[in-house]
């Protein structure tokens, strides 16, 4: 059995850039609607044989190198005593949020009979699969789930926690333990169901100044990428201003955004991680040519790095065109083979 290109690229083996994209699952595939049509976001969320179809369909209709687990970030809080639902259109509603540390004693770590639905989707996932693609498993940081938890859900509400966070402090670490200790939980039931890779997503920590980040963040993405023992991936969004302290969460890759500029940045070429990233997500609705020319710009700025995975930078849109990611896997896939060596010396940045 061949070793798949994306667990190659963790190696550093690999001859040929893997590419699989953020919200791949679901979003703009026409399977995915037709599905979404028919049935509410939560029971496709709970039901395993649905969930495991629209894990699997990017593999089939865009040849991407890597399927990731149709789930939600708010999936591990929803069984943790928090009263979640999901607009079609308008994103997760929490009907409990946390408004005061007093409201902190109704969390209850998560039973794992409630995520049984989680374990079969794997395994579903897992027999569907070729045998050289991987599932990816996630779970969002422990501050991005907060985000939600304390604001309520969808709305960008920094307000609420920036209260939590600096009047409150205690309650607010007390928030992001118990979430770090259900997120290794929670990730550790997912690699026992047969995920090979894992992603933690942090949507929101970039709002923050890296003193901050240094303080309410770091701590709990370092403990939870020591705990789970699986190749990983870290995402921050916004994250340029934060990359140094980010290089320290440690994670096998840096997920990055389109604020960083790949090939060009000084932290970036010095570190010994693998880079994943990063082509702005508003060029998918860019002409083809201009589409191409930036897709290679990426690659580029990707072969510095001796380990390097292509994706976005951030998720799909759902009205992106289907024709347009498997044109983006296309160019990746025929860009040549990766380099043994970065194509220039680390030393021009120090």
């Amino acid at each position: 059995m061949s070793q798949s290109l994306l667990l190659q690229a963790f190696q550093g083996t690999n001859k040929t850039i893997p590419v699989w994209f953020m919200r791949q699952a679901g979003r703009t595939l026409p399977q995915y609607q037709a599905l979404k049509s028919k049935y509410p976001l939560e029971e496709m969320f709970h039901n395993p044989e649905i969930a495991s179809e629209i894990s699997c369909l990017p593999v089939k209709e865009l040849n991407v190198d890597a399927a990731i687990l149709f789930a939600d970030i708010l999936t591990l809080p929803a069984s943790m005593g928090f009263k979640i639902s999901f607009s079609q259109n308008n994103g997760p509603v929490i009907t409990n949020p946390i408004a005061q540390p007093d409201d902190l004693g109704a969390i209850h770590d998560f039973y794992e009979e409630e995520l049984n639905y989680v374990r079969e989707t794997i395994r579903l996932v897992k027999q569907r699969l070729p045998t050289d693609i991987p599932l990816i498993g996630f779970a969002g940081s422990p501050f991005s789930v907060a985000f939600y938890l304390v604001g309520g859900g969808s709305p960008m509400n920094f307000s609420r926690i920036f209260h939590l966070m600096f009047h409150e402090p205690e309650a607010f670490h007390r928030l992001m333990e118990i979430l770090t200790r259900n997120t290794m939980r929670y990730l550790n039931l997912q690699k026992d169901a047969g995920i090979k890779v894992f992603q933690l997503f942090d949507t929101w920590a970039g709002a923050l100044r890296p003193t901050d980040y240094a303080h309410w963040v770091l701590p709990y993405v370092r403990e939870i990428f020591d705990e789970v023992d699986l190749p990983s991936i870290y995402y921050l969004k916004n994250c340029q201003h934060l990359l140094a302290l980010m290089e320290k969460c440690g994670a096998d890759f840096l997920s990055v955004c389109e604020s960083v500029v790949l090939g060009h940045n000084p932290i970036l070429a010095k570190t010994d991680k693998g880079v994943q990233g990063n082509l702005f997500i508003g060029l998918l609705y860019a002409p083809r040519d201009l589409l191409e020319k930036e897709i290679r710009d990426v690659l580029m700025g990707g072969r510095h790095y001796q380990r390097y995975i292509f994706n976005l930078s951030h998720g799909v849109f759902p009205d992106v065109e289907v024709d347009t990611l498997k044109f983006v896997v296309d160019r990746v896939h025929g860009f040549g083979k990766m380099g043994t060596a970065p194509i220039f010396p680390k030393s021009i940045f120090l």
